[in-house]
């Protein structure tokens, strides 16, 4: 089977090895998409040095194309390039714009078209897309005199969004999301009158540095950075963007190096903005040898390199707080707390089961088909550690991150597991399974 995974036969995960060398992670998704976005309303060329050529940021590249965007081929290790069509330049499409599995790419495409007068637009999704919320960004871009139609009332794909003239206003987030905000802050930049945002806690400000690196009026204030103003009227500048490495992806390496007998791993050039790296928080309480090496600023966004080797962890807390800075690390935590003596509990990620896959109930069914000792919760799981997990018959349930996430388990299980749809990793990462059969020694 290729690396790939493009392959209807489970994959055959051996326990025991470890982890040993230096390995690069694909770049950031949410970097990714957003410099294909912006890059799209700017005037002149954007350049994209480490742009992740996974299914989601093709799926918003492919969505630009349609609506009459040059972006060149995107391929493992080339630089993108976009030729900017201006903040109105946006063509009406002859087709439904495909997002894919991308909750990404249909959020912020509803407060990028929202404002796009007279232009008329529909998204839609697979399956699993088509199951997920999407009020949760129509609601407040409405409040801005959006029109976004879709099945359950404008919740569900396919969705249906008519362009018009939006009025700036001011919306506190009921949630905080970065892609909600995202949204809010696309639409904003043709309003007709300034747009402030408040969420009720910070989420990812990758959006913030960038449209600010663009040239976007754009102006951060309030407590921990929570309330966000935009002015419209500024013209965005093509950029030259370098995408670090996703932390998302680098977790699965930080976590296996921390809990494999004998690992010694070093991650380079991985993103550390502040609003992501809940994961270094929570794998530093739990005691983790962690290393940052090399730390420096790329295009407004920390970055460094991170070295972790094996060591006894303690068993975590923690809850709603952090979440929006560690939504998408909770399945691999998950596992980790599965080999630390004691009770880890996580709670206030009900979010989670609104994701690709309910990741809540997934992570509980799969890692209890190996023995572990779960209770799932509403918002949460109570996961009692220091039992030895055994091999099993797995399933990523199409789920990217929990496929990766298993992967691990399975080194660490007494006897071989086996994986179906582990393909789902070429999501965000698609040489995972290739870089674990190097790493391995």
């Amino acid at each position: 089977m290729s690396g790939t995974g493009q392959s209807d036969d489970p994959r055959e995960l051996k326990a025991g090895g470890t982890l040993q060398g230096r390995v690069k992670v694909p770049g950031d998704k949410s970097i990714s998409h957003r410099s294909l976005l912006f890059g799209a309303i700017a005037e002149g060329t954007t350049t994209i040095d480490g742009l992740l050529p996974a299914e989601d940021p093709l799926s918003t590249a492919a969505c630009l194309r349609a609506m009459g965007v040059s972006i060149s081929p995107i391929t493992d290790g080339g630089i993108v390039t976009v030729e900017g069509v201006g903040l109105d330049g946006l063509q009406e499409p002859a087709e439904v714009l495909d997002c894919g599995n991308s909750g990404t790419t249909m959020r912020l495409m509803l407060g990028l078209l929202a404002g796009r007068d007279g232009r008329h637009f529909v998204l839609d999704g697979d399956a699993s897309l088509r199951r997920r919320p999407m009020r949760r960004v129509g609601q407040p871009l409405a409040s801005m005199g959006a029109e976004v139609r879709g099945r359950d009332g404008g919740n569900l794909a396919p969705l249906a969004v008519q362009g018009r003239q939006l009025k700036g206003t001011v919306i506190g987030t009921p949630v905080a999301s970065a892609q909600v905000k995202s949204a809010l802050l696309l639409a904003a930049l043709t309003a007709e009158s300034p747009t402030a945002v408040i969420e009720p806690a910070q989420s990812r400000d990758h959006s913030e540095r960038m449209l600010k690196a663009f040239g976007a009026d754009l102006t951060v204030g309030g407590e921990m950075g929570r309330h966000i103003s935009v002015r419209p009227g500024a013209t965005l500048q093509g950029q030259n963007v370098v995408v670090p490495g996703d932390i998302s992806s680098a977790a699965f390496w930080l976590v296996a190096g921390a809990l494999i007998p004998g690992a010694d791993l070093t991650i380079e050039n991985v993103g550390l903005n502040p609003t992501r790296t809940g994961i270094l928080e929570v794998l530093e309480q739990m005691g983790a040898r962690i290393e940052v090496l090399n730390p420096r600023d790329v295009a407004g966004e920390p970055v460094g390199d991170l070295r972790v080797t094996h060591g006894p962890l303690k068993p975590f807390n923690f809850g709603e707080q952090i979440m929006p800075r560690l939504v998408d690390e909770v399945p691999i935590l998950s596992v980790a707390a599965c080999f630390c003596e004691g009770e880890s509990r996580i709670s206030g990620a009900s979010e989670l089961r609104v994701k690709e896959t309910d990741r809540l109930a997934v992570m509980a069914r799969q890692l209890k088909a190996m023995g572990a000792d779960i209770d799932e919760h509403e918002d949460g799981m109570t996961i009692r550690g220091g039992r030895p997990l055994k091999g099993a018959v797995l399933d990523s349930e199409t789920d990217h991150r929990v496929a990766m996430s298993l992967g691990v388990a399975a080194m660490l299980a007494d006897g071989n597991s086996s994986l179906a749809r582990s393909e789902a990793a070429a999501v965000s990462y698609p040489s995972f399974w290739d870089e674990l059969e190097r790493l391995r020694c």
